[in-house]
């Protein structure tokens, strides 16, 4: 014999709920971008003089110097040159020091019946020419031995190399182009772009508790690891990109070279995420994420309120992770919020209440152990994740 329907159903009771309170938890707020990785400096060597170029004294990629040597160039024409310079300048320095003696005899006379005032000017007048051909034929000498400095391509900052565009063997000059570019390491440039919404969110945000040193800059790598070092953010434009509506921020990272190793782990130009952090963590009422429910008219939550019934609560959520939704407003600190079987909750009807499961509750303690690492996070659109 079936029993009735109303015989199965009779003893299903209220919904079972699994119930966590609202709590204060302090979290780490980060803003995330997309940004890129630039060198501090970045030159491109040229050839200041027409040479043969003789030598090349770097290997291709590795890390130099500033000061190291990089190309030899052809130096027995410069040579010459300023020894033939060096030549002119002594002729011209002995004719001078004659030229003196003839316009110190020529002013003894003067006193004399022998003396003659033109005489005198002649020698005086030769004298001046003689010293200003002397100083031109210096400067000469000084333009020759710095363009047989130029024979000698240095490098001009510390920094990795990049390939050579010119072999030895071959002739280069001033309008050969660039014969190699040098970029600096250590430290690198993170430059990301923000919306002006977001701009302005972040100086409201941070102006008041030391603008540029309340926030820290952190990367996350192409390959999805959190890069080790942090950086400071030290730079905002000027003015805002018509075509993006977004204002370019700026920031400096170090780039050690890596433990047992000759690389570093920040390349120039790279492609990266930045993740903007507060130094310090705020106070937000947090619950579990699964908690959070949204419709047309937003985010809302279920309360157990008197008599265990469901309560609805319309809310406001500020940065939220994965696993915990940051409320602004719409809970109160000790609230008990419905995280689980909310398929079976109806507003204003019966719960039967009780724990959340170890998994939610794992998670909120996971991110409270992690305080001190734990961010609130947004996506580069701004959207909470």
């Amino acid at each position: 014999m079936i029993p009735p329907a109303n015989a199965q159903l009779g003893g299903s009771g209220p919904p079972a709920v699994g119930v966590m309170e609202a709590v204060t938890r302090p979290i780490t707020p980060t803003n995330e971008f997309l940004g890129r990785i630039e060198a501090t400096n970045r030159v491109n060597v040229v050839a200041r003089v027409t040479a043969f170029l003789e030598k090349r004294n770097f290997v291709e990629g590795s890390e130099v110097k500033k000061g190291d040597l990089l190309y030899q160039l052809e130096r027995g024409p410069f040579e010459a040159d300023l020894k033939s310079k060096q030549a002119q300048v002594a002729q011209l320095q002995a004719t001078l020091a004659n030229a003196r003696l003839t316009t110190e005899r020529a002013k003894a006379l003067l006193g004399g019946p022998a003396g003659q005032q033109s005489t005198y000017d002649a020698a005086l007048a030769n004298q001046q020419s003689l010293e200003a051909q002397v100083q031109a034929a210096q400067a000469q000498v000084e333009l020759s031995q710095t363009n047989l400095d130029y024979t000698e391509i240095r490098s001009p900052i510390d920094g990795r190399i990049g390939n050579t565009t010119v072999t030895e063997g071959n002739v280069v000059t001033p309008s050969s182009g660039v014969l190699t570019t040098i970029v600096s390491q250590d430290p690198m440039y993170v430059i990301f772009p923000v919306s002006v919404r977001e701009a302005l969110s972040l100086r409201e945000r941070y102006a008041a508790q030391g603008g540029f040193s309340a926030v820290v800059i952190r990367v996350r790598l192409p390959d999805g690891r959190l890069y080790g070092e942090p950086g400071q953010l030290n730079f905002v434009n000027n003015t805002i990109a018509q075509n993006t509506d977004t204002i370019t921020l700026r920031g400096t990272i170090p780039n050690p070279v890596l433990k047992n190793l000759s690389l570093r782990e920040l390349i120039d130009n790279e492609f990266v995420t930045v993740l903007l952090e507060g130094v310090e963590p705020v106070e937000v009422v947090a619950i579990p994420r699964s908690a959070v429910l949204s419709d047309q008219q937003g985010e809302y939550v279920y309360v157990v309120a008197a008599d265990n019934k469901a309560e609805q609560h319309r809310i406001k959520l500020g940065q939220s992770t994965s696993t915990i939704a940051a409320v602004t407003s719409g809970l109160a600190p000790g609230d008990k919020v419905i995280v689980e079987g909310l398929q079976r909750v109806r507003t204003g009807e019966v719960i039967a209440p009780g724990p959340a499961s170890a998994l939610i509750q794992s998670s909120m303690n996971a991110q409270e152990e992690g305080t001190a690492k734990s961010a609130l996070r947004t996506s580069p659109s701004g959207v909470t994740q």
